[in-house]
C-alpha cells in the first residue's frame, strides 16, 4: 500500500475555509439549460454567497419504446452538461417511472461516462447502472 499522498489529500492540504453555502439545485427550478441563463444563475449564486453542489433530476422512462427512452437520455445529457456548467460535483437522477430495465441501463451507462467526462459524478438512485 503507498503511502503518497491522494490527489485529494493534496489538494485538500492547501485549503483555507471558504464563506459559501452549498446548495442542491433541482432541474424543475431551473427554466432552461441554456448557457446566458446558466452563466447568469451561476453569477447570481455566487453574489448571494451559493454554490451548487448537487442538481437532482427526476427521470421517467414509463415508455417500452426506445425513441422515448432516447429522448429522455438526451434531456438527462441536457442536464448533466448543465450541471457541471453551474459547476455541481453531483447529477443526481431518481427514476420515477421504469418499464424496461434492459433498455434504459445502457443509456445510463452512456450518460455516467459523459457525465465523468464533464466532471460530474452521475448517481442513478432506482437502477443499477453498471448490472
Amino acid at each position: 500500500m503507498s503511502t503518497s499522498p491522494s490527489r485529494v489529500d493534496t489538494a485538500v492540504a492547501a485549503c483555507r475555509p471558504s464563506n459559501v453555502e452549498p446548495v442542491e439545485l433541482t432541474a424543475s427550478s431551473l427554466s432552461t439549460t441554456a448557457p446566458e441563463y446558466l452563466r447568469e444563475l451561476k453569477a447570481e449564486l455566487a453574489a448571494e454567497g451559493y454554490q451548487p453542489a448537487e442538481l437532482s433530476v427526476e427521470a421517467c422512462f414509463s415508455e417500452d419504446c426506445s425513441i422515448a427512452t432516447q429522448e429522455e437520455a438526451d434531456r438527462l445529457r441536457d442536464l448533466v452538461r448543465a450541471g457541471a456548467f453551474l459547476g455541481v460535483g453531483v447529477v443526481r437522477v431518481e427514476i420515477e417511472d421504469l418499464s424496461n430495465a434492459e433498455k434504459v441501463r445502457p443509456a445510463l451507462s452512456a450518460l455516467e461516462e459523459r457525465a465523468r467526462r464533464e466532471g460530474v459524478t452521475l448517481s442513478v438512485d432506482g437502477l443499477d447502472v453498471s448490472a
